[in-house]
C-alpha cells in the first residue's frame, strides 16, 4: 500500500489533544470526534445510521416545548480531553447564544442521543455514556439496529450516583415525559417515504 505524500496525519501533542485543537487543526474530515484526548474519525454512515438521525432531529424538533432546541451532529464540550459529537441533541435556550459556535457546553444538553454503528458500538454503548452521565446530561438514548428495526434503549441520571439508570427499552413506539412529553412510532425510522 503507497502512502500519498501529500497526506500529512497529525502527530498528537505529548498528553494528546484538546478540545480546542478540533477547531484549529487543518483538514480534518467532518465529524471528527475528542475521546480522551485522541482524535476519532467516522466511517461512512450506513441508510439506518441516516435514517434514525434524520427520524429523531425532525420528530423532536416538532414535540420539543418552544425554549428548547435540538440540533444534530454537533461537538459538545465535556472537559478538556473530551469533546464528542452526539448525533442528536436537545438543548435548553441558553445552550445556544451564537450562530458562530463550533460546541457547545455539555451543561446546556439536556438530552444526548446516539445511533450505534458497526464501528462505534463499545463509544456508544460503554464511553459515551458514561462521559455524558460523569457531564451532568440527565437524559441519554441509545438507537441500535436490530434487523432493520430500531430498538431504543432509555436512560436517565441518577442524582446520588451520578450515573446513568435504565427507565426502558422500546420497539415499536417510544412514549415519554422526561425530558418533555415524547410521543414517537418507531417503525417510521426505516419506512421509505410514499409519493402521493
Amino acid at each position: 500500500m503507497s502512502v500519498d505524500p501529500e497526506i500529512h496525519w497529525p502527530i498528537p501533542p505529548k498528553g494528546g489533544w484538546t478540545a480546542d485543537d478540533l477547531d484549529r487543526l487543518p483538514n480534518l474530515p467532518p465529524h471528527t470526534e475528542l475521546i480522551d484526548g485522541s482524535l476519532v474519525f467516522l466511517s461512512p454512515q450506513t441508510l439506518f445510521h441516516s435514517r434514525a438521525v434524520s427520524f429523531f432531529e425532525w420528530q423532536l424538533y416538532h414535540q420539543a416545548p418552544e425554549d428548547l432546541e435540538v440540533i444534530r451532529e454537533f461537538t459538545i464540550d465535556i472537559d478538556r480531553r473530551n469533546r464528542p459529537e452526539p448525533d442528536v441533541i436537545v438543548v435548553g435556550e441558553t445552550g445556544c447564544p451564537d450562530l458562530n459556535e463550533t460546541r457547545l457546553p455539555a451543561a446546556s444538553v439536556l438530552l444526548a442521543i446516539e445511533v450505534v454503528s458497526e464501528d462505534s458500538v463499545e463509544r456508544d454503548r460503554e464511553v459515551k455514556p458514561a462521559k455524558y452521565a460523569r457531564a451532568g446530561i440527565p437524559h441519554f438514548w441509545r438507537v441500535e439496529n436490530d434487523n432493520g428495526r430500531a430498538v431504543i434503549y432509555v436512560f436517565e441520571r441518577e442524582p446520588a450516583t451520578g450515573s446513568y439508570t435504565s427507565t426502558g427499552i422500546f420497539h415499536d413506539r417510544l412514549k415519554v415525559t422526561r425530558p418533555f412529553p415524547i410521543d414517537l412510532d418507531l417503525t417510521q425510522i426505516t419506512a421509505k417515504r410514499r409519493v402521493e
